[in-house]
């Protein structure tokens, strides 16, 4: 023990070493508190109530007002085409030609008969005025000059009967000519030069491309909601609106094959896009009524169920919080929301793919 009181290096170490603990304990109790992760910067939209339409989608077929199906008057082999299917044809173009000979044949005898009525027609005339002046001189019966008479008037008859056979035999010539009754868009042309054809024969058809009306089938479960008037969007096939028209007319009778109604919605004249026997969808609006809406751009999709996030209130900040929503058929650039977010909700709409469930968020806009 009394060798101990004579080390003092060794309480020198022991005091050292109890300082520098206590410092590095005094150092850990000072350290700061982590700082707060930032918040991510995102574009929201405020959830509101806006009309949405609510209807049923028909396949729905375009037609003309005027359809006409081109077919012969008269027997015949085809001796020109001269259009194509698609092509724009005006009133009175001509489409084909039948052969013609046999009827210029024909008309060419008329002609030579109706020749042979007005010689006669001529002597007889000739005949009347020289019984007359024979009759009249005394040098001649009166039955002399009434038979002349008569013979004049049969002639006349016979000369007018010639002349209007004539006309008849050159008017059907006409038929020989296959010419568009308006002007409109030729159909399919099922026939080739050289066929035979008769009045029974399709040639083709011709369709005016204006005027058009959307022909629409519904159901008559509907029969007490459809009416004259009903709004209807015409789409295509990816769900473009191609035309806006209404109900115009209403079939007083059900298709007994198919338990439908047929009705029609004119396609205004601007509609560029809608062809004679296109198909197209008819959106019928039996409704409108106010709903939650929300932006296509929000939405993402996992495993088929539509989310958005939305900034949530969090303290003195924003969170971002995943809600999953059920949508209804688009209406423009928006979803209706049929459950899941209500009216004042800030939606998110940047950054989607960056969100995680609670990440702090700072609304823009």
């Amino acid at each position: 023990m009394n060798r101990l009181l004579f080390r003092p290096t060794y309480f020198a170490q022991i005091l050292a070493v109890s300082s520098l603990a206590i410092t590095l304990t005094a150092c850990k109790q000072a350290a700061p508190p982590a700082a707060a992760p930032q918040a991510m910067p995102v574009k929201v939209s405020d959830v509101t109530l806006s009309p949405v339409p609510a209807g049923d989608t028909y396949v729905a077929t375009i037609k003309s007002r005027r359809s006409a199906t081109m077919q012969p008057q008269v027997d015949g082999n085809l001796t020109r085409i001269l259009v194509h299917s698609g092509e724009s044809v005006a009133a009175g173009q001509l489409l084909m030609t039948i052969d013609p000979l046999k009827q210029q044949a024909t008309v060419e005898q008329q002609k030579g008969t109706q020749a042979q009525k007005q010689a006669v027609l001529t002597y007889n005339q000739t005949e009347e005025t020289r019984q007359r002046k024979l009759f009249e001189a005394g040098v001649t019966s009166r039955d002399a000059y009434d038979q002349a008479i008569q013979a004049l008037n049969n002639s006349k008859g016979d000369y007018v009967s010639s002349v209007a056979q004539t006309q008849t035999q050159q008017q059907e010539l006409a038929y020989y000519q296959i010419r568009a009754p308006f002007a409109g868009i030729v159909g399919d042309v099922p026939v080739h030069q050289g066929d035979y054809v008769s009045p029974t024969t399709l040639l083709t058809t011709v369709d005016e491309n204006a005027e058009l009306e959307a022909y629409i089938y519904i159901p008559t479960e509907r029969a007490s909601q459809v009416r004259l008037g009903l709004p209807v969007d015409l789409l295509d096939t990816n769900g473009k609106v191609l035309a806006h028209s209404t109900i115009s007319f209403l079939s007083p009778q059900v298709d007994n094959g198919t338990q439908t109604i047929l009705a029609k919605a004119e396609v205004p004249a601007t509609s560029q896009m809608l062809r004679t026997q296109q198909l197209v969808q008819a959106h019928v609006i039996w409704s409108t009524n106010p709903a939650p809406v929300v932006p296509v751009l929000a939405v993402t999709r996992i495993g088929g169920q539509a989310f958005v996030y939305v900034a949530a209130a969090a303290g003195q900040g924003y969170t971002a919080h995943q809600v999953a929503v059920t949508l209804g058929e688009t209406v423009g650039d928006n979803y209706p929301v049929l459950s899941g977010l209500k009216p004042g909700d800030r939606v998110i709409l940047s950054g989607l793919q960056l969100l995680q469930e609670g990440m702090p968020v700072h609304p823009l806009g």
